[in-house]
């Protein structure tokens, strides 16, 4: 059995300008760090046997996890198409803060942002996931059903608003 696996479904290509801005902080970062640890794998490759040196192993292996971050980005910025307005604002869209409210009460709000830019503590959601895939073009007052594993999720959208 191979190790072969087949390609992921493309991600779509939208990105808020915050989102792009830390992206490319972010390659122009990895660039810098690069520089310091090819300084120090040179180092450690001058110290003799490199089968056995733990220090030469671990700065290749940091340098491949670079170097592959780097080579994702430098194809991935170019390609992101970055979403600075949002003319319909009475329905969910790209972009936007929805305020969910489940059947018992309780609320939760997130943020619909480029499959990028998923960050959990900020409580950003990919479009792409199902959840927000339910709510796109959905208003205030809809109620939508999510169904994950073997439950459905009812929810009522309380809220909308967007940046700016």
């Amino acid at each position: 059995m191979g190790r072969w696996r087949p390609p992921l479904p493309a991600s779509s290509p939208y990105i808020t300008a915050e989102g792009y801005a830390a992206l490319d902080e972010e390659r122009k970062n990895l660039w810098q760090k690069r520089a310091v640890v090819v300084k120090a794998l040179a180092a450690a490759a001058a110290e003799g046997d490199r089968s056995e040196n733990a220090e030469y192993i671990y700065r290749k292996k940091e340098l491949g996890g670079i170097d592959r971050r780097i080579r994702y980005l430098q194809k991935r910025l170019p390609a992101l198409k970055v979403v600075r307005e949002f003319s319909q604002r009475d329905k969910v869209f790209f972009g936007a803060w929805v305020k969910l409210e489940q059947a018992d009460g309780q609320e939760v709000e997130y943020r619909i942002v480029g499959p990028d830019e998923i960050d959990a503590a900020e409580e950003n959601i990919s479009m792409d996931s199902p959840l927000a895939k339910a709510l796109l073009k959905h208003g205030v007052g809809d109620e939508i059903q999510i169904k994950l594993a073997d439950k459905k999720i009812n929810y009522c959208i309380s809220g909308i608003r967007y940046p700016g």
